[in-house]
């Protein structure tokens, strides 16, 4: 039977909204911010990307389809808390591996339930994202919490505790999670081809053949830098045949480069990207040496930041599986799939960079792609599982800009990164052009 245990989530700006306590129970504090997807709860509670935040789910139902192991993004929930209307007690899937409950039990994150979901999104829309703490269960802990809210000059100390609340050592708190669920080339895309999450050409299309999807990659060795990577970006580089290796993001530039990669994947990962100050540093010597690298949502940010343009926070940041992007090569407009809460500032890109993607809503940075590097990068999730699949291609991207450096590897240096790039550049030559005839019409 479902808790009745009372709970709560105080905010910064001192609303309280009372509900029922599941999961875990104590008292936390966090960032507060929402996500609206309407699936993959099981993806986001394993995403090291969630680290230090209390987690509000704007669907009112979740829980449905249980906790499924083998959808795990990491071997653990790095979330502090989380927040639905109401969840499943008796999940119905062929798959399921247990119930949300039991799994915040096991994982020690305190959830609350009852509440209105919409309302509290409203005030951090609004708002912005704001700090709150969590109250949960009969502790001597959690008691003082409801204690301290009925008088006021304790609240307002207690407010004091969770406006200070600051998230911290993000990256090197959650690096080397994925690799708990890391499983070989073939194992993962059979099991991919099962429930089809194969990979997905520019022109839509599924690659069910396995030898023709790995055909590319065969032979080319990539290096994932680990800021708290989902694990569905390795499987990702693994479909298309492409040997992964992964570091944790406290490696150095020294010690990937001994590795010997044609390629470096750079991961998404939590936290403020202007806080990784020795891993850009390092990444701006592997920058110097011409290797080929694809950024992802942090690490898309990490990399702007080592080429000189600067970052901002978003009022209350992009989170869920319905967030429109417009490629300005093509005019296409593709859904995607997020989590951040900062982004790339638009008029800091220095030259040499390249807008390739914005987001219809506000019109911020969503891609990035190098015209003297051969270096690519997007703010979204291309490999969004649960979530679409429509922009996986960039992936094949990847593979393409290796090979292209791989062919050229002989030539003078400036030509290498020229023709390593080219397919890109011209892009962008022919998108500008295309648009000054549009204009003089």
């Amino acid at each position: 039977m479902k808790d009745s245990a009372k709970a709560c989530i105080i905010l910064a700006n001192g609303q309280v909204f009372e509900g029922k306590s599941f999961g875990a129970a104590g008292c936390i504090i966090g960032e507060a911010v929402f996500t609206t997807g309407m699936n993959g709860y099981i993806e986001t509670l394993t995403d090291p990307s969630y680290y230090g935040q209390i987690v509000t789910q704007t669907f009112p139902l979740v829980g449905n389809y249980g906790i499924i192991p083998k959808d795990f993004e990491s071997g653990a929930c790095h979330l502090r808390g989380y927040i639905v209307k109401e969840w499943c007690e008796s999940p119905s899937n062929f798959r399921c591996g247990g119930t949300l409950d039991a799994y915040l039990k096991q994982q020690g994150v305190i959830g609350l339930y009852g509440i209105d979901t919409r309302a509290l999104t409203k005030v951090l829309r609004e708002s912005g994202v704001m700090n709150a703490m969590l109250v949960s269960g009969e502790s001597a802990e959690a008691q003082q919490a409801f204690a301290d809210l009925a008088d006021s000059s304790r609240k307002a100390k207690l407010l004091e505790r969770i406006q200070a609340y600051k998230i911290e050592h993000a990256v090197e708190s959650v690096t080397g999670s994925a690799t708990a669920v890391e499983e070989d080339a073939d194992t993962v895309f059979a099991e991919s081809a099962a429930y089809r999450f194969i990979p997905v050409k520019s022109d839509g299309t599924k690659q069910n053949d396995q030898a023709a999807a790995m055909h590319d990659g065969k032979g080319k060795k990539v290096v994932l830098w680990d800021f708290g990577a989902k694990a569905n970006i390795r499987r990702e580089l693994l479909k298309r045949g492409l040997s992964v290796i992964t570091v944790p993001g406290t490696a150095t530039a020294e010690e990937i480069l001994a590795l010997q990669p044609d390629g470096l994947m750079l991961s998404n990962g939590p936290g403020d990207p202007q806080e990784n100050v020795q891993i850009i540093a390092e990444l701006k010597k592997i920058i110097q040496t011409g290797l080929p690298i694809f950024g992802i949502c942090l690490g898309h940010q990490i990399l702007a930041l080592a080429m000189g343009a600067d970052t901002t926070k978003l009022k209350y940041g992009h989170r869920g599986a319905n967030q429109p992007v417009k490629s300005l090569a093509t005019g296409r407009v593709y859904i995607s799939s997020q989590n951040h809460g900062y982004a790339v500032r638009n008029e800091t890109l220095p030259k040499g960079a390249e807008l390739s993607f914005v987001n219809t809503n506000d019109g911020t940075c969503e891609g990035i792609t190098y015209t003297n590097i051969p270096a690519f990068s997007v703010q979204f999730h291309p490999e969004a599982c649960s979530g679409p699949l429509d922009t996986s291609f960039l992936f094949d991207d990847f593979v393409k800009l290796i090979n292209n450096r791989a062919a050229c590897r002989d030539f003078k240096p400036r030509f290498a990164r020229i023709d390593a790039i080219s397919y890109f550049a011209t892009t962008i030559r022919d998108t500008k052009k295309n648009r000054g005839e549009a204009l003089a019409r």
